[in-house]
């Protein structure tokens, strides 16, 4: 049975587990310790969360939160009232529904609404449906005979392959970036088909890539500010794809290239899908992460994801204003949030990740250590940890090839906030092991 304790000026704890290791998740896990009492379950400890597990008085238990077993375990044994999850592999896995099912609070939707991510498809479709002028042509392939067919209506490598699940942002190839002939492409998208059963072929669209997350309740969506994220591994945008290498958004919740119109066209594509959840009976609340293109002829529609982003989580718990732990409270429990129960600060934001050199264009070989002096943190620069575990003072473990570790910092000047991070990271991220980009946040400084 569910049993909420208000205590202390109307703040309230609620015993909550947060599932997820990354570095979105240890934003959430800093904001959550607020005001609930935190619990984790990771294959390693992030020492980001850990700590703030430990303020909390909560607990962390190691293991794989995708282990529906120890999660239904920790679920009863720690009586717990709100369960938390912002990871796509493990909303594609069911959790909220197992949580649900143990008449647990939620954050997150079921499987069935987290479709519109897991599945590019789903997500295509609907846009077609919905919102048609909108959406990218795209085709949709089940078979090698069907991939040929629909591959004679592209004369060069002007084309984009998508698998169609899950690829945290690594599995997208675009012609002329990732591939350099038509052959080329078109051996990758066979791959794909022969591995998943299914692939996307898409037209390229020209334009700067953009995301606006919308929280909601179900019914409700409240917009946070558009995000640009840097994708690519190395700067000037080249290199293969990855997760994000950095990310900015702007005091007045636009870009340099959108106005509040093109911003406008975005939400109502976004308010359009959650409607037609809605009259699906599809449950979904938490975070609606529209992917768009702006481009010469105006918005295009990219993709869905069914939470928070990363970095672009980072940065819009940054500059959230209201209590992130009251915006979860308003979504899972009293199930209603509006525009005047979550507000957004009128600030810049800026997140640099650093990575493992070998991050997206090298096999993950082994658990090597990293040195950071994180202690050395100054002038409101904020760390958060993803991809590493502590194993010594200022040593750090390299868990998989994936991103170590974020610095963020938000201010009225994306000029000075950009230095101050860049130069902590020049004088204090030293070890041979680790990388990052030098040109995140210069769209935002130079424009377009």
């Amino acid at each position: 049975m569910f049993v909420l304790e208000n205590i202390r000026e109307g703040e309230f704890i609620m015993r909550t587990l947060l599932l997820g290791n990354g570095g979105r998740e240890a934003i959430m896990a800093e904001k959550l310790a607020k005001k609930y009492s935190l619990y984790s379950i990771m294959p390693y400890m992030n020492p980001t969360i850990c700590e703030m597990v430990d303020k909390s008085g909560g607990k962390t238990f190691k293991g794989s939160p995708f282990d529906k077993e120890l999660v239904k375990k920790v679920l009863k044994d720690e009586k717990i009232e709100l369960c938390v999850v912002n990871n796509d592999d493990l909303l594609a896995s069911g959790i909220i529904d197992l949580a649900k099912e143990m008449n647990v609070k939620t954050f997150g939707p079921t499987k069935k609404g987290a479709k519109i991510e897991w599945s590019k498809e789903y997500g295509l479709n609907l846009i077609e449906a919905l919102v048609p002028e909108i959406a990218i042509k795209s085709f949709v392939v089940h078979t090698v005979d069907e991939l040929n067919n629909i591959m004679s209506q592209f004369t060069n490598n002007e084309f984009v392959v998508k698998p169609n699940g899950l690829t945290a942002g690594k599995g997208v190839k675009v012609g002329g970036v990732h591939f350099n002939t038509r052959e080329e492409g078109i051996e990758y998208a066979i791959q794909c088909v022969k591995q998943d059963g299914t692939v996307i072929v898409q037209e390229i669209i020209k334009g700067y890539e953009f995301t606006i997350m919308g929280f909601t309740d179900g019914k409700n969506m409240v917009f946070a500010p558009a995000t640009f994220d840097y994708p690519y591994r190395y700067d000037n945008d080249l290199g293969p794809g990855t997760g994000g290498m950095g990310c900015f958004s702007c005091k007045n919740g636009l870009l340099p290239f959108i106005s509040e119109y093109d911003y406008s066209v975005c939400k109502e594509a976004m308010k359009s899908v959650l409607g037609h959840l809605n009259r699906e009976k599809i449950e979904f609340n938490g975070v609606l992460n529209g992917g768009f293109f702006m481009t010469p002829k105006g918005i295009r529609f990219m993709e869905f994801n069914a939470r928070l982003g990363d970095p672009e989580a980072l940065n819009v718990l940054s500059v959230m204003e209201t209590p992130f732990a009251d915006v979860v409270y308003d979504i899972a429990v009293n199930e209603h949030i509006d525009e005047n129960s979550l507000k957004f600060k009128e600030e810049d934001s800026y997140v640099l990740y650093i990575v493992n050199k070998g991050y997206a264009v090298e096999e993950f070989s082994e658990k090597a250590i990293y040195k950071f002096a994180g202690a050395a943190l100054v002038d409101d620069i904020h760390l958060y940890f993803s991809s590493s575990e502590k194993v010594g003072h200022g040593k750090y473990q390299i868990q998989s090839n994936s991103r170590l570790f974020a610095l963020v910092a938000t201010g009225n000047d994306m000029k000075s906030i950009k230095q101050k991070v860049d130069d902590f990271a020049k004088r204090e991220v030293k070890d041979s092991l680790l990388d990052y980009r030098n040109d995140i946040g210069m769209l935002a400084i130079k424009g377009v």
